[in-house]
């Protein structure tokens, strides 16, 4: 590729959905890696893309409504393109409920959906008993289903829009100079990177591990509970995970607090005792010192902008940051959100 307009570091869910969008706008494209494809948080195992809860609405909320929604159209465009599956399924997410208290809550928030979901998505309650063998424990005979929630598989999901990026003619190298605008998406290191130029923290890098199980529980929905997710995947696994780790020796283990998640997840779905661990994964994720993905342009870096702090809602956002992010650099059209800007 000769000439080039936009120039992106990091080959994560981030830095190649403003490829894709950048690419459908018309734009020529290199992304650039040293280490390759979802070789950092980008390559995980568990793919929970679930909302955050329809109460204390705010643009961060709204903009994870909007990109979820999006997400049904977006992946499997994506897989048309590349001939590769990301696993994704939008079959809805569990929640049990464990006393009056959270039933009162729980009835409360299926009202705010119905407004603020627009009809696009329920957030109700369900017996568990319908749920049979898949039903989480601890349930007072209710759980929370929302039909927002989807599944993917990050791994999977990322080399398939790797290879929709390679399909409308953009390459993907370890190493190129900067041409054109240039979108940094580098995750944690990137954050460290931005943190020592802004002269105070943007975010850290904070690990997460996380595991496969061997179950195939057809197209049941997610589980959340006691802090777990419980995804399972179209190909007969389910994932586990994640722990979230501020001190830690080695950001690429994995050890017994992961053996602890393992456990808690079979005591919350029973059906998983005896399923078999055929993947153990663990990488540093990227959060942001606000919490909320941060996007925009670098300050003081004319024609430099920062794509980053997906954390664990990074795949649930991306579809909706590749198409901000390609206004913005493209066009000049700047809608992302206040909550989102550097500065």
């Amino acid at each position: 590729m000769e000439t080039v307009d936009v120039t992106v570091k990091g080959a994560g869910v981030f830095g190649l959905s403003v490829a894709y969008a950048c690419l459908r706008a018309g734009a020529r494209v290199r992304v650039v890696d040293p280490a390759g494809v979802a070789a950092g948080a980008s390559g995980g195992v568990v793919g929970a893309l679930a909302p955050h809860a329809p109460d204390g609405w705010n643009d961060k909320k709204q903009f994870q409504f909007d990109s979820l929604c999006l997400s049904e159209s977006f992946w499997p465009e994506i897989d048309a393109l590349s001939g590769l599956s990301s696993g994704y399924g939008r079959v809805g997410r569990v929640q049990p409920v464990s006393d009056d208290r959270g039933l009162a809550l729980a009835r409360a928030r299926e009202a705010t959906a119905r407004d603020l979901w627009q009809g696009r998505a329920d957030w109700r309650i369900r017996p568990a008993a319908e749920l049979g063998a898949w039903a989480p424990a601890g349930a007072a005979g209710f759980v929370v289903q929302d039909t927002l929630s989807a599944r993917l598989h990050p791994l999977r999901a990322t080399r398939s829009l790797a290879g929709a990026v390679r399909a409308l003619g953009a390459e993907i190298v370890p190493r190129a100079a900067d041409v054109g605008a240039v979108v940094w998406a580098t995750g944690a290191a990137g954050l460290e990177d931005l943190s020592r130029r802004l002269g105070r923290s943007a975010g850290v890098g904070v690990k997460g591990q996380a595991a496969l199980l061997a179950h195939d529980a057809g197209a049941a929905p997610q589980i959340y509970a006691d802090g777990i997710h419980i995804v399972p995947h179209d190909d007969g696994t389910v994932g586990i995970g994640s722990t979230t780790e501020r001190d830690f020796d080695d950001p690429g283990a994995t050890d017994g607090a992961l053996d602890a998640v393992i456990a808690r997840a079979r005591t919350i779905c029973p059906a998983l005792e005896g399923a078999p661990v055929v993947a153990r994964w663990a990488a540093l994720r990227p959060r942001a010192a606000s919490r909320a993905p941060l996007l925009g342009p670098w300050p003081d870096r004319p024609g430099h902008y920062v794509a980053n702090g997906g954390f664990k809602i990074g795949f649930g956002m991306a579809p909706l940051v590749g198409r901000v992010m390609a206004d913005l650099v493209l066009e000049g059209r700047d809608a992302v959100p206040p909550a989102f800007r550097l500065v």
